[in-house]
């Protein structure tokens, strides 16, 4: 792994542990930050295998369209679209007025981000 694809690794466990971190709190739970953090773990990711096989991304929050790169080298990641896609909605909309999470799309988005990080962890071979 190269040292830059390591640094993405090591942002997407930061958002990981936020993400965990925040939706077992009791007091302030902070449910659309949890959901922000899981789009975020599976964001960085993408862009951490995206890094380590040299395809070149731009600034995006769009997992879909970060997907659609990796799956030159990664074409069984097919399996990830649907969580990638609820996901996606997390990257801007719970940041601004109008909409908020839930208890159970934190939930959700936990376990829709799990998903992914083990499928891109076992590509590094690294434990899930």
């Amino acid at each position: 792994m190269t040292p830059l694809t390591q640094e993405w690794v090591d942002k997407a466990e930061e958002d990981w542990n936020a993400a965990q971190t925040l939706s077992r709190a009791r007091k302030y739970p902070g449910y659309n930050v949890v959901c922000f953090h899981a789009q975020q773990c599976a964001e960085k990711y993408l862009k951490a295998r995206l890094q380590e096989a040299n395809i070149v991304f731009s600034k995006t929050h769009n997992l879909i369209l970060l997907h659609g790169l990796v799956s030159s080298v990664e074409p069984g990641w097919t399996v990830m679209v649907a969580n990638l896609a609820v996901l996606n909605a997390y990257s801007v909309d719970l940041r601004y007025p109008g909409k908020a999470a839930t208890k159970a799309d934190a939930k959700d988005a936990i376990k829709r981000c799990q998903f992914i990080r083990s499928l891109v962890r076992q590509s590094f071979n690294l434990p899930a």
